[in-house]
């Protein structure tokens, strides 16, 4: 059976257009639900499912309670869900290294095992089987190589090029070693460890692959045009072919402001890109037709909680929906724990009475 993601990813989306939303607001959960997130997670999921099945939300195994925010010991690293982070990058990186010399003689290839890292995708990068093996387990034995056909399986990779340095020395290490002549033997090795990856990825029962990158800010480009072309998009082109060879389509998720990447990205292979609202949609939807977008819903709206202004996002989201058969409503810049349940609920409402192509 051909679900409605795999045809919305494809760009032959259902009339009803179908959610992918960034989910991350306990508080809703118990106000949409009528059940408590915390005292009763499995049982608020399971309400949730029956609710809005949409948003596609996991189901834990068991109902045992969760530990509320406010009574977890650790709240110095910012709030994220239902927890609060245990690190900050850039402390991560100094804790590790001793100076921008030692970074700088830093081998990728050495290391291999980043098991413990915190560099998101955190494990032994040592060989190619070794990656296909930690990855397979996550799908049906009975599948074999390949997924069923029109099934919205995915794998997806957090590092795909530039958030390796980026996590392995921090943000701003990474910001004063990018131009150094001897960072381009970094790269390089960076990149040895994600041909690994992508061979292992191609191998997986899967039919896309959800490449992440944070290569923009919310008001464009981290590094340079001339940068990015030199270093970071010949590898998706490398890497995207990899997968396409083996019959998987490529989606790129990107914070921030992508427009300037967009052509980029999209000459590289990717089927489409889900972003965030600082991204002009309408723009893509009319230069690559039915191509895979989403991410034009706002946080910054749901947070005003002004009735008003949120019909006017979604009939403006729903506008962008019906010049693209790959469109998805999505918040794409997240719904996190301090959104209003009320604004929530709203978006979701008019979503579903409004969010349908003619």
């Amino acid at each position: 059976m051909i679900d409605k993601r795999y045809l919305t990813y494809m760009g032959k989306g259902p009339k009803k257009i179908v959610h992918w939303e960034h989910w991350s607001c306990p508080d809703a959960e118990t106000f949409l639900s009528g059940i408590d997130y915390y005292d009763h997670p499995k049982l608020c999921r399971e309400r949730m499912a029956e609710l809005y099945p949409q948003l596609e939300l996991g189901i834990p195994e068991t109902d045992e309670p969760k530990i509320r925010p406010e009574n977890q010991k650790d709240q110095s690293h910012g709030r994220w869900g239902d927890s609060f982070r245990d690190h900050w990058q850039q402390d991560e990186a100094s804790g590790r290294f001793k100076s921008i010399e030692d970074m700088m003689r830093f081998s990728p290839l050495e290391q291999g095992d980043f098991t413990g890292w915190h560099v998101v995708v955190d494990g032994d990068f040592s060989s190619e089987e070794v990656i296909y093996q930690r990855y397979r387990k996550n799908y049906p034995a009975e599948w074999g190589d390949k997924a069923p056909e029109g099934s919205s399986a995915a794998v997806g990779f957090y590092n795909t090029m530039f958030m390796w340095p980026m996590l392995v020395f921090g943000y701003e290490n990474f910001m004063m070693m990018c131009m150094e002549p001897g960072f381009e033997r970094i790269m390089d090795e960076f990149a040895e460890i994600n041909r690994r990856v992508f061979r292992a990825f191609a191998r997986l029962p899967v039919n896309f692959a959800i490449c992440h990158d944070d290569i923009v800010l919310s008001n464009g480009p981290v590094c340079s045009p001339e940068w990015m072309r030199k270093f970071i998009f010949p590898r998706y082109e490398e890497y995207w072919d990899i997968l396409k060879k083996s019959g998987k389509e490529v989606i790129f998720m990107v914070d921030g402001r992508v427009d300037a990447f967009v052509d980029d990205v999209m000459a590289c292979g990717a089927r489409g890109i889900v972003s965030e609202p600082f991204t002009d949609y309408k723009a893509i939807a009319r230069r690559y037709k039915d191509c895979f977008i989403a991410g034009e819903g706002d946080n910054r709206i749901l947070n005003r909680n002004n009735p008003a202004e949120i019909r006017k996002m979604v009939e403006s989201m729903v506008e962008t929906g019906r010049m693209s058969q790959g469109y998805m409503m999505c918040i794409g810049n997240h719904i996190p724990f301090n959104t209003p349940p009320e604004a929530i609920k709203l978006y979701l409402e008019l979503s579903a009475e409004l969010a349908y192509r003619k």
